[in-house]
């Protein structure tokens, strides 16, 4: 795999060329589509996870792309509860399909690294509230 894009596709025209950090972006849309994904994670840093918003997506998407061939690592925080292969299953599917439809690439790794699980904020406020009724 190299991680420059070379001449991607060649027409009459000229060649078009899809940058990677596109294919970080559509990676990174397609896996906060999946539900349970409490958002992309910016990797572990000084021991915890940094959970991204929605204007870093790519932030949390390492691509390599070849001229025909991709493949995506995407680094992720879970919601708390919810079945983890299967969330990543569904990330691979959706990150697979959607980076092939749009770009015509084939994709032929998706890996899902889970950084961190996050929980409701619901679930602290009652926690804090009731550790106040105690005292």
């Amino acid at each position: 795999m190299e991680t420059l894009v070379p001449d991607y596709e060649r027409t009459e025209m000229g060649t078009i060329q899809i940058a990677p950090e596109v294919i970080e972006v559509i990676a990174g849309l397609a896996t906060i589509e999946v539900d349970g994904v409490a958002g992309m994670s910016g990797g572990i840093s000084t021991g915890i996870a940094e959970l991204l918003g929605r204007k870093n997506l790519s932030k949390g998407v390492k691509v390599e792309v070849g001229q025909r061939e991709a493949a995506v690592d995407v680094n992720i925080v879970v919601e708390y509860g919810r079945k983890i292969p299967e969330i990543a299953a569904e990330i691979q599917v959706n990150v697979k399909r959607s980076i092939e439809m749009m770009t015509g690439l084939n994709v032929v790794e998706v890996n899902v690294h889970i950084h961190d699980v996050q929980f409701k904020q619901a679930d602290k406020t009652e926690e804090d509230e009731s550790h106040t009724r105690v005292r």
